[in-house]
């Protein structure tokens, strides 16, 4: 079969770990012998405020798939209820082009609900597309607590042929949005279990990155759903533990200004954003991951850091009781704040699970469960637009 993937989530030159989760399960998908894909992936514009026109081209190739990224405008303060037509504007042009260069399609595989679903099933009705839309966290639990998105998001899960959760408690989100229960297939997120193993030398590991002591990593972008201030205050009441913050925001001066205050900065590092294949490191080291995210559809770093041999203390967030479903996993906290973390901690590490158990945990999170789902979800999809 052959797909559109279509999603602003997805990495570019300028933004390499942007919605990489999107492009991990499609190239399984693709890697499966079942489907083949182009991805446009258009990229928002607005000078000053999103990486320049030339640092982003208008076609590449990545892990051998053909990726496009026409420019929309999203004008800042706007964007939350331009971008859908906007993006819908730039990806109708784009795809008149695909067409008239021969390339054909069978269906639209969007990833999330907006504004990337609201423009897919505008695609999908103009050029007579079934449409699939992935729903992946924020867009099911925060936009449509605004009305105009909420009517969209509606709007586009009335149109869609199928909706794919990527855990059940965002299913359960979706259908609170109107969705049929029979219009919804969870299909939750894998990890890649090549890439993410135990160090084969943990001590070389630790060594490399001068770590001695317990050690605690948080892997998620500097913004305030991801709660970073919450593990950092639980590091006060944790004497002796480091924490390594991978990743990058607009939360860094207030997290760089909260270690000062708290007098931390010897114990706690803001290491920055990482390469994808660089995390196994972090993770192997590490003797604990803490995820602290008041939302989450489904975290791939929990999986992540399992597949790496590290068990997990998580917010109860949409995906974490599914992910962490055993104590060799870790743990899953009923109320997050520092207090909690903290003592979430503690337990954790005063009787840590085998590592080589952890990992062998992780090890039925794999992709393929999840592809085959895909597959089967398309054929059927594919089988009723031809009826």
């Amino acid at each position: 079969m052959r797909l559109l993937t279509f999603s602003t989530l997805y990495p570019n030159p300028a933004q390499p770990n942007h919605g990489v989760f999107v492009e991990n399960r499609l190239r399984h998908l693709v890697a499966s012998g079942g489907a083949e894909s182009t991805v446009l992936a258009p990229v928002p514009w607005f000078p000053g405020r999103t990486p320049a026109r030339a640092a982003v081209p208008e076609a590449e190739e990545r892990h051998g798939l053909t990726v496009l990224h026409p420019r929309f405008l999203a004008p800042p303060g706007l964007g939350m209820y331009t971008n859908p037509f906007a993006l819908a504007r730039a990806a109708r042009a784009a795809m008149r082009r695909m067409l008239q260069s021969g390339l054909r399609f069978d269906a639209i595989d969007a990833h999330y609900l907006y504004p990337d679903g609201v423009a897919a099933v505008r695609l999908g009705r103009e050029f007579g597309l079934p449409v699939v839309i992935t729903a992946r966290g924020s867009d099911t639990s925060q936009l449509p607590r605004h009305a105009v998105p909420r009517r969209l998001i509606q709007d586009a899960i009335a149109r869609a042929d199928a909706l794919i959760a990527v855990s059940g408690g965002l299913a359960e989100g979706l259908m609170a949005l109107g969705a049929p229960r029979e219009k919804v297939t969870v299909l939750r997120n894998g990890v890649d279990l090549d890439l993410f193993r135990p160090p084969a030398d943990r001590a070389a590991a630790r060594a490399a990155l001068d770590l001695d002591g317990p050690t605690v990593v948080s892997v998620g972008l500097l913004i305030s759903r991801k709660n970073h201030h919450l593990t950092i205050e639980a590091m006060a009441a944790l004497p002796g533990h480091r924490l390594l913050i991978l990743g990058e925001g607009p939360e860094r001066e207030r997290l760089e200004a909260l270690i000062a205050r708290l007098g931390l900065g010897d114990r706690v590092r803001l290491i920055g954003p990482q390469p994808h294949a660089a995390l196994p490191l972090y993770y192997g080291a590490a003797d604990a991951m803490v995820l602290a995210s008041s939302r989450e559809g489904w975290a791939n770093v929990l999986l992540e850091a399992l597949a790496c041999g590290t068990p997990v203390v998580a917010s109860a967030a949409w995906g974490s009781r599914e992910a962490i479903a055993a104590p060799e996993a870790g743990l899953v906290l009923d109320e997050t704040s520092p207090a909690t973390i903290a003592a979430g901690l503690r337990s954790l590490l005063s009787a840590p699970p085998d590592r080589g158990t952890t990992r062998r945990y992780a090890e039925r999170f794999g992709w393929e469960e999840t592809t085959m789902g895909q597959l089967d979800l398309f054929r059927r999809v594919l089988a009723g637009a031809a009826r």
